[in-house]
């Protein structure tokens, strides 16, 4: 039997019952569309993740005083200094693309016309690069509003908005802290959502580190940030990073160096297993779609017992059974795969159409999921196409 005639059969045979072929490829449609699904939600979810993770800084290292030992008392001359800043640019110039640092402290400001608490973070030039801020209006510091100190400030989006209903209205505003008048140079806002886990607060003003320090009682880097050329070398600057600020300060006194590697491998793992069990889920359900068409399959052979007696006996081979009833198996299986990827990908598409967000559809999710489809024809086909050649000519004869 040559093969185009065992697909006409196959089709003639399918079209007969065409509602128990509806419903046998509907399992395969259903697990076909769920393996691609499931591959486009992990890597959606995992994208997104180290998207979050690598915006709060790019390759960034953190470090911050920790206490001044079991034995002694803590000293202003523990905490982290501009001068660490400045020795760490110096001596790792070459491997870093900036350092920066910040120091808190808080005043009132009128806003809404009542004395409302804010948070005043002093900071220099490469806070921006370095901490991923996004400059809605205006213009962030330069390097000689900090070398001059320069009484500029940059408002949070939100808290422009409160103040003035909007970040262009708040532009060259003037603003009072500290009893001085400050002018607003430009509003600002974290490039991802950290969720208050950062410095950062709804109502925060920036001004330059070298103003905000004659209005803090103690200078203190709380944390000092470092920015690496290359994720290779995180931890080796950051290593360095600890010696350098250990040397710099009396022995015993703690401090803290971590980066963003942990937690990074960390999500890249989560997401790992979620994908592999995801995806077992869905080659459960292409398992379960593959014993459906077996077992129609074996009912088709059962019901059509009579018409494999009279082939047989008009010269038709146990081979040429064997092969039609495979196709079959395989034109449901296939017919089915197919549709189910129109489907995984058609759903997508039409959600990154709708929500303006860009999904990635995995190419190789793609050909697995008609692989599978594939196989899954070939291998539950394979037992009932058997028993459909191998049935007794005479016995197949007289079956009612």
């Amino acid at each position: 039997m040559f093969l185009a005639e065992a697909v006409s059969f196959s089709v003639q045979a399918l079209r007969a019952n065409p509602v128990r072929s509806l419903l046998t490829g509907l399992g395969m449609v259903i697990g076909t569309a769920s393996v691609i699904l499931v591959v486009t939600i992990s890597l959606t979810s995992r994208d997104f993740i180290l998207q979050q993770i690598e915006g709060v800084g790019s390759n960034i290292i953190f470090a911050y005083y920790v206490s001044a030992g079991p034995s002694s008392p803590a000293a202003d001359a523990d905490y982290l200094k501009m001068a660490d800043i400045a020795a760490i640019r110096n001596e790792l110039r070459g491997d870093i693309v900036a350092a920066t640092g910040v120091m808190t402290n808080f005043d009132q400001m009128l806003i809404a016309g009542k004395p409302q608490d804010v948070k005043v973070i002093g900071t220099d030039e490469d806070y921006a690069a370095v901490r991923n801020i996004v400059t809605g209006n205006g213009r962030f510091f330069d390097q000689s509003d900090v070398a001059q100190r320069q009484k500029v400030a940059l408002l949070t989006d939100q808290l422009a908005d409160r103040m003035y209903g909007s970040g262009a209205g708040a532009v060259n505003q003037v603003i009072r802290l500290y009893g001085l008048q400050f002018t607003v140079i430009g509003t600002f806002h974290e490039k991802v959502e950290t969720f208050g886990q950062s410095e950062v607060e709804r109502d925060t003003v920036l001004v330059p580190i070298t103003v905000l320090r004659y209005f803090t009682p103690v200078e203190r880097i709380d944390p000092l940030y470092v920015q690496v050329r290359s994720p290779e070398e995180v931890d080796h600057v950051a290593a360095r990073v600890q010696q350098i600020v250990e040397a710099r300060h009396r022995p015993g006194a703690r401090y803290r160096v971590d980066t963003l590697t942990a937690i990074l491998n960390a999500a890249k793992n989560i997401s790992l297993i979620l994908s592999l069990v995801l995806v077992l889920v869905s080659a459960i359900t292409l398992v379960i779609s593959g014993i459906g068409i077996m077992n129609i399959m074996l009912v088709t052979v059962t019901e059509r017992t009579r018409e494999i007696g009279v082939r047989l006996a008009v010269g038709a081979s146990a081979r040429d059974i064997q092969i039609q009833f495979l196709t079959e198996a395989m034109i449901v299986s296939l017919s089915g795969g197919l549709i189910g990827i129109a489907v995984g990908v058609a759903i997508p598409l039409s959600a990154g159409l709708f929500a303006d967000i860009r999904i990635p559809i995995s190419p190789v999710a793609v050909v697995v999921a008609f692989g599978v489809s594939c196989l899954v024809g070939l291998v539950f086909g394979i037992l009932p196409a058997n028993r459909a050649a191998h049935l007794n000519p005479t016995e197949a004869l007289r079956y009612e």
